[in-house]
């Protein structure tokens, strides 16, 4: 099987989609190991950029690398609006399956085509989308859809906001869980620090929300936790958009001057490390397609603090605290009982490691190769 995946969204700050596309690409190649007399798989990975190239590494060995010097903004124009050029052109080669890794379609003249969307949040709120994303999205996601030959989605709550929303039949819709990071548990005994919220700064994060949050536990002053247990820290750590600006300004000043800090864009060798220092994870996201940062929380045995919204209840379970995102009261309540409770805690980051091993990328990459072979059976059914 011949196919090609668009690894652009993980060129550089690798974030949700980036993170994705090229742990999919690294569960493929270990699970279909390309030196295997007969392959089953025959892996290209397709990058544009004009500045940024896609180097050789040794996670992605026995991928064919497929790197061109265009403009992203300029082919992605080509491409939604116009869906030219095909990717054989691109890359002088023919394939069985071309893989977008976002809603909008990878053109192609002859190989079955998959997309896999995340969420729909785009959806519920254009006016919040960015770039291409803002642009093309809304308009074109329906479409696309429906001329895809297969969805692949990484949640249920995203299959049937997919099935509803965009009126695709079930049987098209293929639920690949993403899997946990190659990562172990962080010692029983550590704790961690400060507080910690990963992901972008961007409205759907309801970092405001968390903010408001944060302002009351300051004002509540010593609660009755162990003596002598101050509010720790509050660490955000991901990429700043226009839209942060606000919360930006906001901790720089009284109340929340000193107990909160931006890290900005925390890269993958970081990361573990990060998670490691951090008494719990709160994400009070409005919506989310899946939720990676409570998968990796849970991975290294971090307690979880996680909206009652999107996917984030099926991918953390009854391993951590759920708070409904509107009620910035319950945000801190939750917040400061995992801070003040050491035996919840402890509870809560050991039930998240147990339910992590639940989430594998080598199950991920059979569950997204049977997705290819049900989009070649389509194409095939449908030119027949």
């Amino acid at each position: 099987m011949r196919v090609v995946i668009d690894y652009r969204p993980a060129l550089r700050e690798r974030s949700g989609v980036g993170e994705y596309v090229h742990q999919l690409a690294r569960a493929l190649l270990a699970t279909f190991p390309p030196c295997t007399a007969g392959r089953p798989l025959d892996l290209t990975l397709f990058s544009s950029s004009w500045k940024d190239r896609l180097a050789h590494e040794a996670a992605l060995a026995g991928a064919t690398i497929a790197d061109r010097r265009l403009p992203v903004r300029l082919i992605n124009l080509a491409w939604h609006r116009l869906g030219w050029p095909a990717i054989e052109s691109l890359t002088q080669a023919r394939f069985d399956v071309a893989h977008s890794p976002h809603p909008l379609l990878l053109p192609s003249r002859t190989a079955a085509r998959v997309v896999t969307i995340h969420d729909l949040y785009f959806l519920t709120y254009p006016e919040r989308g960015r770039a291409e994303i803002r642009r093309d999205y809304p308009a074109l996601a329906r479409r696309h859809a429906h001329q895809a030959d297969r969805i692949i989605v990484p949640s249920q709550f995203t299959a049937r906001d997919v099935e509803q929303r965009l009126e695709v039949p079930p049987e098209r819709i293929s639920v690949c869980r993403h899997g946990r990071p190659d990562w172990q548990p962080r010692p029983g005994t550590d704790v961690g620090g400060y507080v910690l919220f990963v992901g972008t700064l961007e409205p759907r994060k309801n970092v405001g929300g968390l903010l408001d949050a944060w302002e009351r536990l300051a004002a509540r002053g010593p609660r009755g936790g162990p003596p002598g247990r101050a509010l720790p820290e509050l660490v955000l750590a991901g990429k700043a958009t226009e839209a942060a600006q606000p919360w930006l300004e906001r901790i720089a000043r009284p109340p929340l001057a000193g107990l909160v800090r931006h890290l900005g864009y925390v890269d993958s060798a970081r990361r573990r490390e990060l998670y490691a220092g951090a008494r719990l994870l709160v994400q009070p996201s409005f919506e989310e397609g899946f939720g990676l940062p409570v998968l990796e929380a849970m991975t290294v045995g971090v307690p979880v603090v996680a909206a009652r919204r999107g996917a984030l209840p099926e991918v953390l379970g009854d391993a951590g605290l759920l708070v409904d995102p509107d009620n910035p009261d319950q945000i801190a309540s939750a917040i400061g009982r995992l801070i003040d409770d050491d035996r919840l805690a402890a509870e809560n980051a050991a039930k998240g490691v147990i339910r992590s091993r639940e989430f594998d990328w080598e199950r991920t990459a059979h569950c997204v190769y049977d997705a290819y072979q049900r989009a070649i059976q389509h194409r095939q059914c449908a030119s027949a």
